[in-house]
């Protein structure tokens, strides 16, 4: 399953406040991002929207990463949630 971006004619409002939310399960498909909503520490592994993958290392509880993603494809942090 893929999403389409939702955010990709909107030019300008990527940092407008998050509309609406879901949980991540790592490796899984979800809506591309605003941000990630880290809800336990640990490591996140990224595709980001600009086709990088990345790894964002230590990560604690409680943090909102603003980032766009495509995908997290790894993680040892939990509760992740995507703001969209």
């Amino acid at each position: 399953m893929s999403f389409a971006d939702q955010f990709a004619t909107t030019a300008g409002h990527d940092s407008a406040p998050a509309y609406d939310a879901v949980a991540i399960t790592p490796g899984s498909p979800h809506p591309m991002t605003r941000g990630i909503y880290v809800g336990a520490d640990g490591d996140i592994t990224c595709l980001m929207a600009g086709g990088s993958t990345i790894t964002f290392t230590g990560v604690p509880g409680g943090t909102i990463l603003p980032v766009r993603v495509k995908q997290v494809t790894a993680s040892t942090a939990t509760d992740l949630v995507a703001l969209t």
